[in-house]
């Protein structure tokens, strides 16, 4: 039943649909416009020309600029009968010109044109109506005079004037009557008349042609339409192929379909998916594979040291019993490293912050390394200027110290030497940890912030650590907002650095 639902119609087939229901619709408002609205449009657009040339007409007589040539040309261009009359003088002729269709020419008497004015004189000085009143006398006398002159037979004018009638009571005039001023100052009657053709018979070859025009129509739509929604689905459902493979871990597939642009770039999104997956399964597997490592490093210690202090007299010592107790706070530090870093990636952790002294803080974390520096001779250095108060979660600041400084300590180089700087600029603090080993190449600067990461993947370090330490740094620093980074020479050593906001604090509040 699901494949029957409308929502879960394939792509191809739904676009389908649509295109042949938007040229049913174009189908559809063709016949009803050719149907409904055709004469009324034909007559609107028929009422804007005879006024358009009227208003030329009117114009060119108020100029007194070759009249009779004007309506001579409007008259004849465009199919129409002209009169121009002084209304001052019992409306006497004053233009005449008439290129109507003779059929349809109206007779004028003296009333008809005293009713047209009288309804322009009401109406602004301006009138329009749509006639079918005909004389019969009327017409009989203009084709006489317009087709047969003064030689036709009686028989022959007969058999045509009873022609015309027949299909006279189908045909109508347009009449526009307009008060114009004459050359002279006197008011006169400007009459336009044009006829309007009957449409039955265009309408009905109109019909015939758009069932022809939609037979066409319809079958180019069909053809259309299958070819559009193949071309727009095609791409569409190549990704959807390419992204099925992907779900099922295949990281080879490539997003390379094209047609337009939002495909494209859901393909390049996919792509970039394609490789943080696969680089993510592989820290995955590389992570299990560490933590494997050294989970069972200290527990295999643990328990040889403890069995051989259980089975052999004499080797309960307490340089046995310490390294029991090394191998276990090294497995405390790497749980609670992999219980940090989770919940950093989690936002399970919010740093708490307060206002503090960063300088005092940093201070006190070296003399914890006092030990180390008196057994195995290092050198670590922290140089600042001034005391600086920052606002952030102190014991979060003092684990990315730790780490960074751990870190250093492990590739000291051979002169042992650790580096920490405070340095204060435009509102910033900056701390920095530098050591003097051999460096990490450019192209690996990136990957350090990664858990386990190691440029030199048979590198042992010198000191403890669970390999956690820079993830961590990178987790708290980024909850804090705090900008980062590592600046490194190959065979100078590298510099690890870390900025954050300081903060005013008035001396009497200071400790």
């Amino acid at each position: 039943m699901k494949r029957f639902k409308h929502r879960y119609m394939p792509l191809q087939l739904k676009l389908l649909c649509y295109f042949l229901l938007f040229g049913g619709i174009i189908v559809v408002v063709l016949w009803f416009f050719q149907s409904f609205f055709l004469e009324s449009f034909y007559t609107m657009t028929k009422s804007s020309q005879v006024e358009k040339n009227a208003s030329i007409i009117s114009t060119s007589i108020k100029e007194n600029k070759n009249v009779q040539g004007t309506i001579e040309n409007v008259a004849s261009y465009n199919s129409l009968s002209v009169y121009v009359y002084d209304s001052s003088s019992l409306f006497s002729l004053r233009y005449a010109c008439e290129y109507d269709n003779p059929a349809t020419t109206l007779d004028f008497q003296y009333h008809d044109i005293y009713t047209y004015y009288k309804k322009a004189k009401d109406n602004d000085g301006k009138y329009m109506c749509v006639t079918n009143k005909y004389g019969d006398d009327s017409i009989k006398m203009k084709i006489n005079h317009k087709y047969f002159g003064n030689y036709a037979s009686p028989d022959m004018a007969y058999s045509e004037i009873h022609y015309i009638k027949d299909h006279s009571d189908r045909l109508q005039n347009m009449v526009y009557a307009d008060i114009i001023n004459l050359p002279d100052g006197k008011e006169g009657f400007l009459l336009v008349t044009s006829s309007i053709t009957p449409l039955t018979n265009t309408i009905e070859i109109i019909h015939d042609q758009m069932l022809i025009v939609t037979i066409v129509f319809v079958l180019l739509a069909v053809l259309f339409s299958i070819y559009a929604s193949l071309r727009i689905a095609k791409p569409i459902s190549k990704t959807n192929t390419s992204a099925k493979e992907l779900a099922k871990k295949n990281y080879s597939i490539d997003f390379n379909a094209k047609g337009y642009l939002e495909v494209e770039e859901l393909n390049e999104t996919l792509n970039y998916a394609k490789t943080e997956l696969a680089a993510t399964e592989k820290l995955q597997k590389e992570l299990i594979a560490n933590i494997s490592h050294d989970l069972r490093t200290p527990l295999t210690m643990i328990t040889g040291y403890g069995e051989v202090m259980r089975d052999l007299p004499g080797e309960n010592t307490p340089e046995n019993i310490q390294i029991i107790i090394d191998e276990a706070t090294r497995l405390s530090t790497l749980v609670n490293d992999l219980l940090d870093l989770s919940k950093l990636q989690s936002g399970a952790i919010q740093p708490q912050k307060s206002k503090f002294c960063l300088t005092d803080s940093i201070e006190g974390i070296f003399v914890r390394y006092s030990k180390l520096k008196e057994q195995d001779g290092y050198d670590i250095r922290f140089e600042s200027d001034e005391k600086v108060y920052v606002y952030a979660d102190e014991l979060k600041i003092s684990q990315v110290i730790y780490n960074l400084v751990n870190n250093a300590i492990n590739y000291a180089g051979d002169d042992k030497t650790v580096e920490v700087t405070q340095k204060v600029a435009d509102k910033k603090v900056v701390i920095e940890v530098c050591d003097h080993g051999d460096g990490i190449p450019s192209d690996k600067l990136k990957d350090i912030w990664d858990r386990y990461y190691k440029v030199d993947k048979e590198h042992k370090r010198g000191v403890v650590g669970s390999g956690l330490g820079l993830s961590i740094v990178k987790g708290i620093l980024d909850v804090h907002g705090a900008r980062y980074g590592v600046r490194s020479t190959i065979g100078k050593g590298s510099t690890f650095w870390f900025e954050l906001d300081i903060v005013t604090v008035k001396k009497k509040n200071q400790q």
